[in-house]
């Protein structure tokens, strides 16, 4: 049995864990939005005002914050005003990108609009976060479906919401610039896109949009020749990225069959989204400053190449998939002045989902309980973790086998001592509250016993674990998904140290109470 060393250095603060980090992400793909959010009011299952009501009653117990719509590439096809008014007067469309609903047809029936997602938003108490169509749109649409949210005033498009039974704005605060606008959105070059985003952006907050989420890219010199060729940087508040693990890459197996190799392989490749926030915040602030723009880690999580448009992106979701996505939770942690924002893809049925359906039932998956587990992280203060364990080789880089992060209620992590520092020197830190600590063990088949060192001591600790009884391939059902539930930590104290076993591929979290 290995020990590895976490040791918490509470007063070193990071930043505020912005809420929005733990977002989701709702695209008119396969049976996420029809299906597993929306069926309408003559159905099986129970509904409110067409969604369902066990879909919802999971996704408000975990905490959504952010919900990001209509998408993705379907964003850059999508007309908002085919969304409003009767359902019966709505065109039906097609869809250009993907096979979804339960027939998985490439169509739009557009039942499902923006009073819907508002509606949705209000039962799940999330943050809408509208993705605005620069690919086939226009600043006028752009603009007017900012207005018909937004404005309180009375003009004819607060009137037309009103009909359609709001009359009081919906107070829309996030508004994506497009998706993937060098790609699906528009095959945009980075100056191209920055010409758009200018107009597009310019008359959205004209309209009232308060924050704006650029296009970004993985490619890092996209990213700086459109920052470059971008004259107007007051427009923009959030710079995206994309980043999935598992399909574009080195080969990691399917969800539930994989080789060794393999299986690390995907975790090495889920570091990469560390690295490209890196990337990005490096080129804002050769040309901005990560102190006025942010990175905002719009889609992100494990795509298998069994998840393809015709099947709506349906894959098994497994234990494996969940360790990945605490890693990266943990490195948003430790990114929390740089990051702003995050959506996992998707939310229901869809890629690495944390809710999936069927005819009768919802249940939640291995990732909606590490969702879970990092709840007390949002909002909390990230303080600097050093974490000291063996790595295992793979084709792309060293991976570090145990992974982990810290926040700490109550700290002060938006304070300035004047030094340009942000309060992060650890002399005037006011780090007084619980200290929440995530542990994941990445091996295949070895526990690993790990010491938790809490800087100014600690009183008293109780700890959780995920998938003490799991295999990585293990993936959940209607039948089994009760059993992925956390289950209790032994949490013992050695030379004024916290030690814990974890289990081979699990997720633990400890809350340490403070001195």
């Amino acid at each position: 049995m290995t020990r590895d060393t976490v040791r918490v250095r509470r007063h070193e603060e990071i930043d505020r864990v912005d809420p929005e980090v733990h977002g989701h992400f709702a695209e008119h793909l396969g049976r996420c939005i029809y299906g597993g959010i929306w069926v309408g009011d003559d159905d099986r299952v129970a509904t409110t005002d067409g969604i369902r009501e066990d879909t919802v009653e999971l996704l408000a117990d975990l905490g959504v914050n952010l919900l990001r719509w209509p998408g993705g590439c379907f964003a850059d096809a999508y007309d908002w005003r085919d969304g409003v008014g009767p359902r019966e007067n709505r065109p039906r469309r097609p869809n250009d990108f993907w096979a979804q609903g339960r027939e998985k047809l490439f169509e739009e029936s557009n039942a499902f609009g923006t009073e819907e997602f508002m509606r949705l938003c209000r039962l799940v108490d999330a943050e809408p976060f509208l993705a605005a169509n620069v690919g086939s749109g226009s600043p006028t649409e752009a603009r007017e479906w900012v207005e018909y949210c937004n404005n309180d005033g009375d003009t004819t498009l607060t009137r037309e919401r009103a009909e359609n039974g709001s009359e009081e704005p919906h107070d829309v605060t996030y508004w994506g610039v497009g998706n993937e606008n060098w790609g699906c959105g528009g095959q945009f070059d980075p100056e191209t896109y920055a010409d758009e985003f200018r107009r597009f952006a310019h008359y959205m907050r004209l309209s009232g949009a308060e924050e704006t989420i650029a296009c970004g890219h993985i490619d890092e010199d996209w990213n700086r020749r459109f920052l470059s060729a971008l004259t107007a940087p007051d427009l923009v508040d959030h710079l995206s990225v994309h980043r999935y693990f598992g399909r574009f890459g080195p080969e990691c197996g399917s969800p539930t069959e994989f080789d060794r190799e393999e299986y690390y392989t995907l975790f090495a490749h889920s570091l990469q989204v560390g690295l490209d926030i890196d990337d990005a915040a490096a080129a804002l602030d050769t040309y901005l400053s990560t102190d006025d723009v942010r990175v905002a880690v719009d889609e992100w999580g494990a795509w298998y190449p069994e998840a393809t448009g015709e099947n709506g992106l349906e894959q098994e979701n497994t234990v494996r998939d969940a360790v990945a996505a605490a890693g990266v939770l943990d490195d948003f942690n430790h990114r929390a002045d740089v990051v702003s924002m995050a959506n996992l893809a998707q939310t229901v049925n869809v890629l690495q989902c944390v809710v999936q359906t069927d005819e009768e039932a919802a249940w939640p998956t291995p990732t909606y309980r590490v969702f879970d587990l990092y709840g007390p992280h949002a909002g909390a203060t990230a303080v600097r973790t050093v974490v000291e364990t063996d790595t295992m080789e793979t084709d792309l880089r060293d991976l570090p086998l145990v992974s982990a992060s810290a926040t700490v209620d109550g700290g002060d992590g938006d304070s300035d001592d004047g030094d340009g520092n942000d309060g992060n020197d650890g002399d005037d830190s006011d780090s007084d509250g619980d200290t929440h600590v995530t542990l994941s063990n990445r091996a295949l088949d070895e526990e690993r016993t790990v010491a938790v060192s809490v800087e100014g001591g600690f009183d008293g600790a109780t700890g959780e674990v995920l998938f003490a009884d799991h295999d990585p391939d293990d993936y959940s059902t209607r039948e089994n998904a009760a059993g992925f539930e956390a289950s209790d930590l032994d949490v013992a104290t050695e030379d004024g140290d916290l030690v814990v076993t974890l289990p081979p591929n699990s997720v633990a979290g400890l809350s340490v109470g403070s001195t």
